[in-house]
């Protein structure tokens, strides 16, 4: 099966992708829900793309090192800006981010012709 040499990469993917999906939520939770608009949007966009990469390589698509560089860049930003605020859910998204961030890394790094 193609995506097994992808396993790494698919599992960090969905990972991240649950732990942005938790934190957003979380973070519409907080009393100061306007000071992380910036999270939310994050969050989101994150889980999308690692959704979209973990797909990709399911599937072995051409397509899947473009969008895991892609993602590295949002789960990096968001790791970012979730390591700015001081509460639980934001860091456990931030340290699921930073090891997605390494894995698609490595993965797009891979398949650099």
């Amino acid at each position: 099966m193609p995506q097994e040499k992808y396993l790494d990469c698919i599992e960090a993917c969905n990972r991240c992708g649950n732990e942005c999906t938790h934190c957003a939520n979380a973070c519409l939770n907080e009393d100061e829900v306007k000071m992380m608009t910036r999270c939310i949007a994050l969050d989101r966009d994150c889980a999308a793309l690692c959704r979209t990469a973990s797909m990709l390589m399911s599937a072995d698509s051409e397509f899947a090192p473009d969008i895991c560089r892609v993602c590295a860049e949002a789960c990096r930003a968001c790791a970012e800006e979730c390591r700015q605020h001081d509460v639980q859910h934001c860091q456990r998204c931030a340290d699921a981010c930073e090891k997605c961030a390494m894995e698609c890394e490595k993965m797009a790094m891979a398949h650099i012709d």
